[in-house]
């Protein structure tokens, strides 16, 4: 024999109803004082580095990228050799 119960409540009802802790206060606090944190560290960064920061390892990663996809389709990448020969 199988019952089924369909419950029409809210997170917080199906929460209080269960015993369960309510959070949401602390989730709060916390996202505000990583918003802060992360606003104070943009804050002390200037442009040009934040360039420097991320820009290498972004282009490095296309790169890998982009090696990854052309040995994939079975192309064999040119080597990055100058054209003065």
């Amino acid at each position: 024999m199988k019952f089924k119960f369909d419950v029409e409540c809210t997170p917080e009802e199906a929460r209080a109803f269960l015993g369960l802790p309510n959070i949401a206060p602390m989730q709060d606090r916390m996202m505000e004082e990583l918003e802060n944190k992360m606003a104070e560290n943009i804050r002390n960064l200037s442009p040009e580095e934040m360039v420097k920061t991320w820009m290498p390892a972004t282009i490095q990663g296309f790169s890998d990228m982009q090696k990854i996809f052309w040995s994939q389709m079975g192309v064999n990448m040119p080597s990055q050799q100058s054209d003065d020969n």
